[in-house]
C-alpha cells in the first residue's frame, strides 16, 4: 500500500543537494589551473575552472529535481521552484560572463535582483492565491498534515462564523507573505554587500564571481529561512488562537491525527 503513495522530498536532501553541495563546488572547484600558475599559486587536482564548476553546481539541484519527479511521478512545488532558480542563475551567469574572462560591472546588482525575485514572486503569489481554489497558505501552513480542517470548518459552519474565519485566514496569509517580502529585500541587500569591491576585470574575475555567488547562496538560506521560520511560528500561533476563539477547540483538538502519528 505504501508503494502507491507519492514519495515526499526529504528536507535534509533538499538542503544538501540544492544549497550545500553547490556552494562547496563553487567555493573549492572554481579555480582555473592556468590562472593559478600565473598568480604564482599551486593548482590542485580539484581545480576544474569557473565554467565547469558553475555547470556542475547548477546540475546538482537540476538533476535532483528531475530524479525526484521520475521517482515520484508527481510535480513538486519546491522542486519546480528550485528548477526556476537554477535556470535563472545559469542564464544570468551566461549573460554576465564576457568572452575575455571578465564580468559585467553590474553583476552584483543583477544577481541581487535574481535572488530577490523568487521570494518576491512567492509573497505576491501567496497573497494573490487567497481567494483561489488552492490558496498557497494551505500548502505551507494551513493544511491537513497539521490541521483537522474538515472538523474545524464543520464547527465554523455550526456557529455561522464564516466571515470571521475568512478574515482570520486573510490575516494569516498577509502575515506569512510579509516574511517573503522581507526575505526579498534582505537578499537584494546581501548580494550587493557581498559583491562590494568586486573587480570585474581581474584576471581571476570568473573565479571570484563563483566564490561570491557561493557566499550569496549559502547566506541566502539563512536570510530567507530565519524570517520565514519566525513569521511561520508567529502566524501559526495567531492562527491557532484565532481558530480556538472561533471554534472553542483546544490546539490538540484542531491538530490533524496524522500529524500526531508522525511525531510518534
Amino acid at each position: 500500500m505504501s508503494d502507491n503513495k507519492p514519495q515526499q522530498q526529504h528536507p535534509l536532501a533538499n538542503i544538501v543537494l540544492n544549497v550545500i553541495v553547490p556552494v562547496l563546488i563553487l567555493t573549492y572547484l572554481s579555480k582555473d589551473p592556468a590562472i593559478q600558475e600565473k598568480l604564482g599559486k599551486i593548482a590542485r587536482p580539484w581545480h576544474i575552472g569557473p565554467l565547469r564548476a558553475m555547470a556542475l553546481a547548477l546540475s546538482m539541484p537540476l538533476g535532483y529535481g528531475i530524479w525526484h519527479y521520475i521517482k515520484s511521478r508527481k510535480a513538486n512545488f519546491f522542486s519546480a521552484l528550485g528548477l526556476v532558480s537554477v535556470l535563472l542563475s545559469g542564464s544570468l551567469t551566461l549573460y554576465l560572463w564576457n568572452h575575455n574572462g571578465s564580468v559585467k560591472p553590474n553583476a552584483g546588482f543583477l544577481f541581487g535582483i535574481k535572488e530577490a525575485l523568487i521570494p518576491l514572486v512567492l509573497g505576491i503569489a501567496i497573497l494573490a492565491s487567497h481567494r483561489s481554489a488552492s490558496p498557497l497558505i494551505r500548502l505551507f501552513l494551513y493544511n491537513e498534515t497539521l490541521f483537522d480542517i474538515p472538523k474545524i470548518e464543520g464547527r465554523i459552519h455550526e456557529v455561522s462564523a464564516q466571515g470571521a474565519y475568512e478574515r482570520l485566514l486573510l490575516g494569516a496569509t498577509r502575515l506569512f507573505a510579509t516574511s517573503f517580502f522581507l526575505s526579498s529585500l534582505m537578499n537584494l541587500c546581501l548580494a550587493n554587500w557581498l559583491f562590494r569591491g568586486f573587480d570585474s576585470t581581474a584576471i581571476n574575475a570568473l573565479e571570484n564571481y563563483n566564490a561570491i555567488v557561493a557566499k550569496v547562496v549559502g547566506w541566502a538560506l539563512a536570510v530567507i529561512g530565519v524570517p520565514v521560520i519566525v513569521f511561520l511560528f508567529f502566524t501559526l500561533r495567531r492562527l491557532l488562537k484565532g481558530l480556538g476563539d472561533l471554534t472553542g477547540f483546544t490546539d490538540e483538538e484542531m491538530m490533524h491525527s496524522h500529524a500526531k502519528a508522525d511525531k510518534e
